[in-house]
C-alpha cells in the first residue's frame, strides 16, 4: 500500500509518499506524476520519501525518471531509502 499526498509549498509542489513503492503503486505514482507535470514544471516538485518503507526496482525506475525530469528527491529517515535516493541523484 502506498499513500500519495500532494501539497504546495512556496517553492512549488510536494509529493509525500508513505508506505511501499512496489507493484501497482509504482504505476499509480507514475500516473500522479504525469498529471502533476501536465500542470506545473517538474523542477518545482519535491518528492518526500521519509515515510517510504520499501522501494522495488520499478519504484526506483519511476523515481529516477522523476529526478531526471527535474524533481528533487528527499529522504531523511530510513537507511535504505536514503541510499536509494543518493544512488539516483548522484548519477
Amino acid at each position: 500500500m502506498l499513500r500519495i499526498t500532494h501539497g504546495t509549498r512556496r517553492e512549488g509542489a510536494t509529493l509525500v509518499l508513505e508506505g511501499r513503492l512496489t507493484g501497482p503503486w509504482v504505476e499509480e505514482l507514475a500516473r500522479c506524476w504525469k498529471a502533476l507535470t501536465a500542470t506545473r514544471d517538474a523542477r518545482s516538485v519535491h518528492v518526500d520519501l521519509d515515510g517510504v518503507t520499501f522501494i522495488d526496482a520499478g519504484g526506483r525506475a519511476v523515481l529516477r525518471t522523476m529526478h531526471e525530469q527535474g524533481a528533487t528527491l528527499g529522504a531523511c529517515s530510513g537507511c535504505m531509502t536514503r541510499a536509494i535516493v543518493e544512488e539516483i541523484t548522484q548519477r
